[in-house]
C-alpha cells in the first residue's frame, strides 16, 4: 500500500455513511467548480449503499448538477435487472432515482437477462469498450471485504493477476452470486482518488494486513491506489487493530 494512504475514523457505521456521503457532495461540487463533468466509480455493499442513501438526505444534494455527473460501478453481481441483490437497483432505490441524472451518463453494467443474456464474457467486453482506452476517474469508491477483496477482486484469483483487460468476468467467486463483472485493478489505479470505505470489527484483521503492507495478489486492496490519493474511511469497528500513529484524523 501507497505511502499516500490517508486513515480517516469515524464513530460508527452511521457517522462512516454520513460523513462519506458529504465528502462526496464536496468532490462532486469540486470538480464541477472546475468546469468538468465529474466521473465517479460507485460501489454496492452496506457502506457504499448507506453513503448514497444518507447523501440523498443531505441538503448538498439539490446544490450538486447531477446533469454533469457520469457514473461507473466497480463491479456488479450478474443477476437479473430486477434482482434486489443487484448493485444498480440498490444505489438507484438509494439515490440516482432521486436526482435529475443525464440517463447517458449512468453507464450500469449488463444484467444477466440483457442484450447478452448469461453471456458474462460478452458482457464484461462491453463494459470495456464504454470505458474505452483512455479511462480516468475522479474517484473511486470501494467497500472491502473480510478477506481484502475489493469490487470482485478476490485474494490469489484470475482477476487479482489480471494486468492487460480493463474489465473481466469473474466465475466461482467465494462469495455469491458466483458470476459477477469487475473493474481490474489497473483500471482502480487510472482514478485520481480511491476511496476505501468499510466498517465493523470484521474488517479490522484485514485493515491492519492492508496497512502493514500485505501484498495485492494476497489482498486485493493493496492495489487499489489512486493517482493523487487514497482514503480510508473506516469506523472505529475496523479500525481497531490499527497501530498508534497510523490514523491520520479521526473524526469525531
Amino acid at each position: 500500500m501507497s505511502t499516500r494512504a490517508e486513515v480517516i475514523v469515524h464513530r460508527d457505521a452511521e457517522e462512516l455513511a454520513s460523513a462519506t456521503g458529504a465528502r462526496l457532495a464536496a468532490k462532486l461540487l469540486e470538480v464541477q467548480a472546475a468546469g468538468r463533468t465529474a466521473r465517479i466509480v460507485l460501489t454496492g455493499g452496506g457502506s457504499g449503499i448507506g453513503l448514497l442513501a444518507a447523501l440523498n438526505s443531505l441538503p448538498a444534494r439539490d446544490e450538486i448538477d447531477w446533469q454533469r455527473v457520469e457514473l461507473f460501478w466497480g463491479d456488479e453481481r450478474f443477476v437479473s435487472v430486477a434482482d434486489p441483490e443487484r448493485n444498480e437497483k440498490q444505489a438507484r432505490d438509494a439515490l440516482l432515482d432521486h436526482v435529475a441524472l443525464d440517463a447517458s451518463l449512468v453507464h450500469a453494467m449488463a444484467a444477466s437477462d440483457g442484450r447478452f443474456g448469461t453471456d458474462v464474457d460478452a458482457a464484461a467486453a462491453d463494459y470495456a469498450e464504454i470505458l474505452g482506452t483512455d479511462v480516468r476517474f475522479d474517484v473511486v469508491m470501494l467497500g472491502m471485504g473480510p478477506e481484502g477483496h475489493v469490487a470482485s477482486i478476490f485474494p490469489d484469483s484470475p482477476a487479482v493477476h489480471e494486468h492487460s483487460l480493463s474489465v473481466v468476468p469473474v466465475r466461482d467467486c467465494p462469495k455469491p452470486p458466483p458470476t459477477r463483472i469487475s473493474l481490474t485493478l489497473p483500471t482502480i489505479r487510472t482514478a485520481d482518488e480511491v476511496w476505501i470505505v468499510t466498517g465493523g470489527e470484521g474488517k479490522a484483521e484485514a485493515v491492519e494486513l492492508l496497512l502493514g503492507g500485505a501484498a495485492e495478489v494476497d489482498l486485493p486492496a493493496a492495489g487499489a491506489i489512486g493517482t493523487a490519493r487514497t482514503l480510508f474511511l473506516l469506523d472505529k469497528g475496523s479500525a481497531s487493530r490499527l497501530p498508534p500513529g497510523t490514523v491520520a484524523e479521526t473524526a469525531s
